[in-house]
């Protein structure tokens, strides 16, 4: 094995704390000594050991000595306390001897100090071993560093011939498979945030929570709300299990709530500028959402040039009424966004879109 088997090796453990660490981005790490994998380690659970030091701990549960050994790690290691002491002690405890990183943290608090720290005090370092797939996996944490905004995922499930829905006085049908429907939830479970347009509440009631995939982190449920118009009895009000964020062009007179929180972007005409909406949602914290609907929202984002990515699921079925042609694959790629995988979920197809690198 070479240095790329060896960071490829941290990519793939790494992928067993996705939906578990956010905000904490996505971060695997080995342990090689004499040119074999000895110990393995990835961030898990929030709060909970990063990769380096699941690694070391990993190769103490085993009695299997760590001074010598090379760390490859999917990030740079950080030096700084937070929720636990710096990775970089740990490695420097361990009697790791060389380390070698995919990409560097942008985080403020670290950009270099890690790998800093460790070359002061004699350690090897090495970093841009498979730095692109180390990016694409943590995209949503670098992006947040870089941008100060969430990374945007357009969601949007359609019928044969492009419908949303039967009819708009109606509540919305599920028609995808319950395949889809788990990979929709999946996704949830995945990103901080969930994002609808005041009219899907109205129409849906929506809870907007991932359900039966197993999600520890609940993301947080944001509607675009420009006039106070949500019911005062819908989920989204009522359930305080998950914090709701409502954004508004104006001050209403919604009760306040305890998990709810209101805020006011003034705008022109009601209509709240998409980017002032991220850069509020950034502040926050929050890393990453997922545009789930309806298609007024959508085009809202299209329009502001504010996709990062897209997730189109269509449907064989055709739902015999309504306008067709309302949402598909030339929206999209209008967006100068590309087609980047697909798969069957069922019956339905699913598409994965990005944007050229």
């Amino acid at each position: 094995m070479d240095e790329e088997d060896f960071m490829q090796r941290a990519i793939e453990i790494a992928e067993r704390g996705r939906g578990k660490v956010q905000p904490n981005p996505l971060v695997g790490c080995v342990l090689v000594r004499d040119g074999k994998i000895i110990a393995e380690g990835w961030h898990g659970n929030i709060g909970g050991f990063h990769a380096e030091q699941a690694a070391i701990a990993d190769a103490e549960e085993r009695g299997i000595t760590t001074s010598g050994s090379t760390a490859y790690v999917t990030l740079e290691p950080c030096n700084h306390h937070g929720r636990t002491p710096p990775c970089t002690e740990a490695l420097l405890w361990a009697g790791v001897e060389r380390v070698i990183v995919g990409a560097l943290d942008p985080n403020p608090t670290v950009r270099g100090g890690g790998l800093s720290a460790l070359r002061d005090v004699g350690v090897s370092v090495k970093n841009g071993i498979l730095e692109k797939e180390c990016k694409h996996q943590m995209r949503e944490f670098i992006h947040w560093c870089e941008h100060r905004k969430p990374f945007v995922t357009l969601k949007a499930a359609i019928d044969a011939r492009g419908r949303v829905d039967c009819d708009k006085q109606e509540p919305s049908m599920r028609f995808t498979s319950p395949s889809s429907i788990e990979k929709s939830h999946l996704l949830r479970s995945e990103n901080m945030g969930i994002l609808v347009g005041v009219d899907t509440v109205i129409r849906d009631d929506p809870v907007l929570t991932a359900r039966n995939v197993g999600a520890q982190i609940q993301p947080t449920r944001i509607v675009i709300d420009p006039l106070g118009r949500m019911p005062k009895d819908c989920k989204l009000l009522n359930d305080g299990a998950t914090k709701t964020v409502v954004i508004q062009s104006r001050n209403s007179e919604m009760n306040d709530l305890d998990h709810v929180e209101r805020y006011v972007i003034p705008s022109v005409n009601d209509d709240i500028d998409v980017n002032r909406i991220l850069q509020l949602l950034g502040d926050l914290g929050i890393q990453s959402i997922i545009v789930e609907g309806g298609p007024s929202t959508w085009r809202r984002f299209i329009e502001h040039d504010a996709v990062d990515a897209a997730i189109l699921i269509q449907s064989p079925k055709d739902l015999q009424s309504g306008e067709i042609n309302v949402f598909g694959e030339g929206d999209l790629a209008n967006l100068n966004l590309v087609m980047s995988s697909h798969e069957m979920s069922g019956p339905d197809k699913i598409t994965y879109w990005s944007r050229t690198l």
